[in-house]
């Protein structure tokens, strides 16, 4: 009679069958699942650092600062608590400054939504040329920034192209950057002019993904373009619509080199933006508390209308349904 042992069981059971898988040995604590979460980590963390560095860490900074009154000519530091926040209630300019950022940002989202999507609709069309059209108009957003308005500030001087173009026509153009209601126009379409090309390639790669199915069911229905477009593409492209209005909406109130280079903000405070508005009071009349102040209150605003724009998508985006 042979004698079981502890051990000799043990050896038994490591004996696997033919053609049995041998079981996976534990590696103690190093297992697969730390090992892939260790590598997930690693890939975000370059982005986890830069989005602490230059977001988390600069926001806090603002908020911070428009508690103090920082005067950098004199070298003081001063805790004034909410009393920024009390003169720009008091601001009399403020009122001018909100006013013309509404005007500039409306005009702005609605001549870049409305003619990327007639451009990208143009543009789907199996047409001969189209590849062309579409490097021109992509074209100006790869342009430098500063270069485009300084060439588009010669352009509308009163003796500049686009007066003399209007001159050939026999009509006499105003002085583009000198009016009121003209300069405030002026940026917006050279804006426009410039950023439309994003949008129309958004909507172009949305446009090509609704299948062609369904409009030629809606051809067989009797439906004629306007109903195909505004019962079908429209819905279907819905998302895309909400992604070029959000991007849109925040590059509108983030607008400041276009000024800077055309109107520095004038005639008088025609073309004043909350960021030009920022800029003036905190690096030209060094009020770097106000200027964190009125910071605070652009990211309140953009903070609101991206919360809304997103809130509202379940009563138009038709994914959302």
């Amino acid at each position: 009679m042979s004698v079981l042992t502890r051990d000799s069981v043990g050896r038994a059971g490591d004996r696997s069958a033919p053609g049995e898988a041998t079981p996976h040995r534990r590696c103690g604590w190093w297992t697969t699942r730390r090992r892939d979460q260790l590598a997930g980590l690693l890939f975000v963390a370059p982005q986890l650092v830069g989005s602490v560095l230059f977001v988390l860490i600069p926001l806090g900074l603002v908020f911070w600062y428009s508690l103090h009154e920082w005067n950098v000519l004199a070298g003081t530091f001063e805790f004034v608590g909410a009393g920024n926040y009390q003169a720009m209630a008091d601001d009399p300019n403020l009122p001018s400054v909100l006013r013309v950022t509404a005007l500039f940002s409306a005009g702005l989202v609605m001549f870049n939504l409305s003619l990327a999507l007639l451009l990208a609709v143009l543009l789907n069309q199996r047409l001969r040329g189209t590849v062309v059209f579409r490097t021109l108009f992509f074209s100006p957003v790869v342009v430098s920034l500063v270069a485009w308005t300084i060439v588009w500030g010669f352009l509308l001087q009163d003796n500049g192209g686009v007066n003399g173009a209007l001159g050939v026509a026999g009509v006499d153009g105003p002085n583009w950057l000198r009016g009121d209601w003209t300069a405030l126009l002026s940026v917006i379409v050279v804006q426009v002019v410039k950023n439309v090309g994003l949008n129309m390639v958004l909507f172009l790669a949305a446009l090509q993904g609704v299948p062609a199915e369904l409009y030629e069911a809606a051809r067989v229905e009797g439906a004629n373009a306007w109903t195909r477009f505004r019962r079908i593409t429209v819905p279907l492209i819905s998302p895309t619509i909400l992604l070029t209005s959000i991007i849109t909406v925040v590059g509108s109130l983030q607008v400041f080199a276009q000024i800077a280079v055309l109107t520095q903000g004038g005639p008088g405070t025609s073309t004043t933006v909350l960021v030009y508005y920022l800029y003036q009071r905190a690096f030209q009349f060094h009020q770097f508390g106000y200027g964190a102040t009125l910071s605070v209150l652009l990211f309140l605003i953009v903070l609101v209308l991206t919360v809304v724009q997103w809130r509202m998508r379940r009563r138009w985006v038709f994914h959302e349904q």
